[in-house]
């Protein structure tokens, strides 16, 4: 089922979820009051969103989990800093979070574990978003600056100390606050667009590290969304239109001259934009409270939904599992039975020195696109806490258990091989690119 769900600021209206192709209302979740970027699906296995409220006329803010089947948050976390924006890759093994005071902080999903926390900008960070192949993680911050952030970097303690920066790119030609960013296919060879307070938009080459061409528009942009075949992206503005703007150009613009055409139905500020996954629907949603659903091509509305209370500033699409233990093995479901939940454990506060222990060395995973990935096999000590227990209860099912750990070891190193290859094919064609674009420059010379 592909799902539209939809967050407030407002503490009261909580988490909307309709059906995207019949409208048919699902679930609310309650007990959010999420900020702008704050809202993300982790693997489509269950909700996350960062909540901030007052109590005591003291802000608190904390990071909550729902399940599908369950309208309250059942998991609660409490970082050691405010978080706002959050992401995930795709394969829901790690969430990021951007905190007001510049850092990132990367926690492993299964086990709760902080695995790094960095000094990412100087101002606070206001947008997070993986690559498709969930090696590159780029970050938007206050401070105008837009940041590209390789995974392979974070986790390298030795690289980490010997480079100057531990960024890939720092893109730094917004004047005001970056809004929004999105990224393309392609890994490293993506494009990146941004959205400012400045009232432009930015698309940005990773291949090259140059900025692509810059777009001014009438009023601030608030949300991006790229369209799938990347010729257009979608520009959602504080007039209440939403924008259609060229992309696939290699020509340094300025002014207008990039947009193409733009439409309206929104009576308040377009706070964020979607698109839908099996058809060609573009999904926006408003300071009005309201959630329409357009047709991308002809666009026409094909459907409206209404937010409960109070703005809506995060809108996702969705393809939800039906049943969300279908991503737990048999055999960790059988032995799980008597626990309430089976989302993870909250999210450390602080990175546990402990975690420095041979067993417990982080396993970078990179998701290689929307493919729908077993989060669990990715912790593989989860897997062994289980076969103690059953070790220590003198079950027989260990020894099943020490197969299955076997088989997820194995599809762990598969999928690390195959995205190796991926990452150098990339690389090789960009070298080629590089060589063949030399040549054609110097026989014209």
């Amino acid at each position: 089922m592909e799902v539209v769900l939809a967050s407030s600021s407002s503490g009261e209206g909580g988490i909307g979820c309709w059906d995207l192709h019949t409208g048919a209302e699902q679930l609310r979740y309650k007990s959010c009051a999420s900020p702008s970027h704050g809202l993300v699906a982790v693997g489509a296995r269950f909700l996350a969103s960062s909540s901030s409220h007052l109590r005591d006329s003291l802000a608190t803010s904390s990071l909550l989990f729902w399940s599908w089947s369950k309208p309250q948050p059942e998991v609660k976390s409490f970082p050691a800093e405010s978080i706002q924006p959050l992401a995930a890759n795709h394969s829901g093994t790690y969430i990021a979070g951007g905190a007001p005071s510049g850092h990132i902080y990367l926690w492993e999903v299964e086990t709760g574990r902080l695995l790094k926390k960095w000094r990412a900008h100087f101002r606070e960070v206001t947008c997070l978003v993986f690559s498709e192949d969930d090696s590159l993680l780029v970050s938007g911050s206050g401070d105008g600056s837009v940041r590209v952030w390789s995974l392979f970097m974070i986790f390298d303690d030795l690289r980490s100390q010997q480079a100057t920066n531990l960024y890939e790119y720092s893109f730094s030609e917004h004047t005001l606050s970056v809004t929004d960013v999105v990224i393309g296919i392609g890994g490293c060879n993506a494009n990146i667009v941004s959205a400012s307070l400045d009232r432009t938009c930015k698309v940005w080459s990773l291949s090259r590290g140059t900025l692509l061409r810059n777009i001014v528009f009438p009023s601030v942009i608030d949300s991006i969304a790229l369209d799938p075949a990347e010729h257009v992206f979608y520009a959602g503005s504080r007039d209440g239109k939403i924008f259609i703007a060229a992309l696939n150009t290699e020509s340094i613009v300025t002014h207008n001259y990039g947009i193409i055409d733009s439409f309206s139905n929104h009576s308040k500020s377009v706070t964020c934009l979607a698109y839908g996954m099996r058809e060609n629907l573009l999904i926006s949603g408003s300071e009005d409270g309201m959630v329409r659903v357009w047709n991308a091509k002809t666009r026409n509305i094909v459907r409206m939904f209404k937010h409960a209370k109070g703005p809506v500033n995060n809108i996702l699409v969705v393809r939800r599992e039906n049943d969300s233990s279908n991503h737990t093995s048999p055999i960790i479901q059988a032995s799980s039975k008597k626990q309430v939940s089976n989302l993870p454990p909250p999210l450390e506060k602080y990175a546990n020195p402990k975690d420095e222990d041979s067993n417990m060395k982080t396993i970078i995973s990179l998701g290689g696109g929307r493919r729908s990935v077993d989060p669990l096999y990715i912790s593989s000590h989860v897997i062994s806490n289980y076969i103690k227990q059953f070790q220590h209860e003198g079950s027989g099912a260990a020894s099943e258990m020490e197969m299955e750990k076997l088989k997820q070891d194995y599809q762990l190193s598969m999928q690390m091989a195959n995205q190796w290859k991926k990452m150098y094919e990339n690389l090789h064609q960009f070298c080629v690119k590089e060589l063949l674009d030399g040549g054609q420059t110097r026989n014209l010379d």
